[in-house]
């Protein structure tokens, strides 16, 4: 991968949010972006709105620090943009673009990514895992997710004893717990393919790698308490903003409330769904949720989700969707993704649906 810098500059206070519930971390909402990529082929693109950290009414000046490339310009109001009559070519190698922006005394970079990311409603469950020499949530499934052409590969994420973020599903694997173990504990955990229990970290270093499919992360709840799901959120977030890789994440979900609360304040432009069926499209929407993932079973009992959620503009993903009948079925229904372990029976009923 070739990477281009450009660096932009935005500065503004801090605010604090108030949250129920939540135990005393920094969550106060970050210097963002409302968009990550830029189009191919269309000269002067708009990109991206800045978002200060205190929210968008904040009037402080913006402006470009530093920009390698010398291809983008923000104006006023903080709209991010191609210079007039610049256009990104499909067959340039180069993808990746550096940006740092300046808003008052706040500076951040970011990454801004050419979109040539796949857009077929298929979301890998765990990775590809089910017919390759791979275990779920491991650096193999993502590889071959991104092999397969997927649109998203899914994975979960916990908190070991030492504060780092890895990939699995349980709450143990290999015989060990992970909320009990350090991260080194767990590196020594094989898996299938030459593969170990691996890191979120090392996971965003992969998946920066290409340009075609993004990660789906799932914040998995403490077994021990709230607090420490909501620590586990808190780094998930300041992780991908750390590492620049906000236009890989295709969402932020999890079963805990809480959870989603703080990703949607941290990053009120982030992608974040609430898988619990608790809760209505009208509570999720006020809570500024991306958009509803719920179980198939939900899509039977309510034959009106997906239409209640499509008329308030939120997205819809069903999960965990396997036979050929009902993915066919949710297909047909117009949701927007399918989450599945198995990508590639999915990928060939979308191929025989286009070639018809």
């Amino acid at each position: 991968m070739k990477l281009k810098s450009i660096v932009l500059s935005v500065c503004g206070s801090l605010a604090v949010f108030g949250m129920a519930n939540a135990s005393p971390l920094d969550t106060d909402p970050m210097l963002t972006l409302d968009n990550y990529s830029i189009p191919v082929g269309v000269k002067g693109a708009k990109i991206a709105k800045v978002i200060s950290s205190c929210g968008s009414h904040c009037s402080h000046e913006i402006s470009i620090e530093k920009d390698t490339a010398g291809i983008f310009t923000v104006d006023k109001h903080g709209a991010i943009a191609l210079k007039k009559g610049v256009a990104l070519k499909a067959d340039s190698p180069v993808f990746v673009y550096g940006i740092t922006i300046k808003s008052g005394c706040e500076s951040k970079e970011f990454e801004l990514v050419k979109d040539q990311f796949i857009k077929n409603k298929v979301i890998a469950h765990r990775g590809a895992w089910k017919n390759h020499e791979a275990s779920q949530n491991s650096r193999n499934s993502l590889k071959y997710a991104i092999e397969i052409g997927c649109e998203a590969s899914e994975l979960d994420v916990w908190m070991t004893s030492d504060g780092e973020i890895v990939l699995n599903h349980d709450p143990s694997v290999g015989g060990k717990v992970v909320e009990d173990n350090t991260a080194a504990d767990m590196a020594t955990v094989p898996l299938k393919g030459g593969d170990y229990v691996t890191t979120l970290a090392q996971i965003i270093k992969d998946v920066k790698k290409q340009n075609k499919t993004r990660i789906v992360i799932e914040i998995k709840a403490s077994l021990k308490s709230q607090e420490r799901t909501d620590e586990l959120t808190a780094k998930v977030m300041k992780l991908v903003h750390d590492m620049k890789a906000q236009a890989w994440v295709a969402c932020y979900i999890s079963f805990n409330y809480n959870s989603c609360l703080i990703s949607a304040q941290m990053d009120p432009t982030a992608r974040t769904a609430y898988l619990s069926d608790d809760k209505s499209v009208n509570d999720l929407k006020a809570i500024n949720m991306w958009g509803i993932d719920f179980n198939y079973k939900m899509f039977e009992k309510d034959a009106n989700l997906i239409k209640d959620a499509h008329a308030a503009g939120m997205t819809v993903n069903v999960w965990t969707v396997n036979k050929k009948e009902d993915l066919v079925s949710f297909l047909d229904k117009g949701v927007d993704y399918i989450t599945t372990n198995e990508p590639e029976m999915l990928l060939d009923i979308i191929k025989e649906k286009k070639s018809k």
